[in-house]
């Protein structure tokens, strides 16, 4: 909102009536004492409302947004017509508002990132009306920002960022946080290809961290959510249908023997591995239904975790260490040494989670790195060009 129209606002509000201009008298009233007893045109949007839209306005750019366009709240300022100003000053706010909670990016740009943002279901409208009666307007904004302190480092380094690219990554990561849910749970998983990562978060903090392997470029791991239930120890491995195509159909026709040892078996239409040391899926799998076929769980190939670039799975995420990661989802009934002789007994054995924990597979190019600083990662999927120029996308929002 451009300062002279603030200040105009400032001035039509402060009273919070209609002020009538100096040495003029209003039509149709003739007298002083006829005008004391017509009613004064009052506003919603006091001085205060208002001078807290106008800082929030100008502040979008700074948060990786666009300054939305405040040319009908300027016209009804000019014009002092209260009840315009009253309906373009809402407009605004809760136009703004979606800009903080939900992003700008246009939806044809993210339709692959399959993660339910529960935000989208929040009454704007309510929660803005009652921040106005308490007069807690910048309270109602910040609320919105999402609360993951990553989106805080990446907002803090777009601040000083000169380099374009890098700005632009940065921008279209602080859109991503705006996709995700702003209270994800009390214990989550999320999961960060881009990075070959699994972290474990409690209470809004980062508990512990897993490297990851990831799937391929051409099988790349989906983004999405579900809901962990239980840990399996010493898994079957159901054979996805690509998987028994590929390789596994063709070793079992030709091969049998040595398919047989490494413990594939058929029954019917449906492959299967036995628990074992070559098992695809090692000592440990999540379970993690969901449409996608794709789960967390440990692997044989070891070596590979000491590889920078960790893209090799056909869509599944390996991780390291899998049973730290299983007794910390497990405590405090199932502790590392009662995984180790869950593990030790080769009995395959499902045991629950005290409560579900969602898991959040997303993708991230930019990140706090160990030292508060902000790493820029490989795009190994390509899904930044896909969400378009950001910083065209700041100049017209989707919404």
């Amino acid at each position: 909102m451009r300062r002279s129209v603030l200040w105009m606002a400032l001035a039509v509000f402060g009273s919070g009536t209609f002020p009538v201009a100096c040495g003029a008298q209003p039509q149709g009233q003739g007298t002083s004492s006829q005008m004391e007893n017509e009613p004064t045109a009052k506003s919603a949007w006091n001085a205060a409302l208002l001078a807290s839209l106008a800082k929030w306005v100008d502040s979008a750019p700074s948060f990786g947004l666009p300054r939305p366009d405040t040319a009908a709240l300027d016209k009804a300022t000019r014009d002092r017509d209260v009840a315009a100003i009253d309906r373009e000053a809402e407009a605004l706010a809760l136009r703004l508002a979606r800009f903080y909670l939900l992003g700008c990016t246009p939806v044809n740009h993210h339709a692959a990132w399959r993660i339910p943002d529960t935000d989208a279901r929040l009454d704007l409208a309510g929660n803005l009306h009652a921040a106005m009666l308490e007069g807690s307007l910048d309270t109602f904004f910040a609320d919105l920002q999402p609360r993951n302190p990553a989106f805080a480092v990446l907002r803090a380094r777009l601040a000083e960022e000169a380099d374009p690219v890098r700005k632009t990554t940065l921008i279209r990561n602080m859109e991503r946080w705006r996709w995700m849910p702003r209270d994800p749970g009390h214990t989550y998983l999320l999961v960060n290809p881009a990075a070959f990562s699994v972290e474990l978060w409690r209470d809004g903090g980062k508990v512990d961290e897993w490297r990851a392997i990831v799937g391929r470029k051409s099988s790349p791991t989906p983004i999405f959510a579900a809901m962990v239930s239980g840990v399996t120890f010493n898994p079957w491995w159901d054979i996805p249908p690509n998987i028994v195509r590929e390789s596994v159909g063709a070793m079992m026709r030709n091969n049998p023997d040595a398919a047989a040892r490494k413990g594939y078996v058929r029954a019917g239409r449906r492959y299967r591995q036995r628990p074992g040391p070559d098992n695809a899926l090692g000592v440990m799998k999540l379970a993690m239904p969901n449409s996608f076929n794709v789960y967390i769980h440990d692997t044989p190939s070891k070596a590979l975790f000491n590889r920078p670039v960790r893209a090799f799975s056909h869509g599944c995420v390996r991780v390291d260490r899998p049973l730290d990661l299983a007794a910390a989802l497990l405590a405090p009934r199932i502790t590392r040494a009662d995984a180790d002789h869950i593990v030790a007994s080769g009995n395959t054995v499902t045991e629950p989670l005290p409560g579900q924990v969602p898991v959040y597979i997303a993708y991230f190019t930019a990140v706090p790195s160990a030292d508060g600083e902000v790493a820029f990662l490989s795009d190994i999927y390509g899904r930044d060009s896909v969400m378009g120029d950001a910083l065209a996308v700041q100049k017209k929002c989707a919404f």
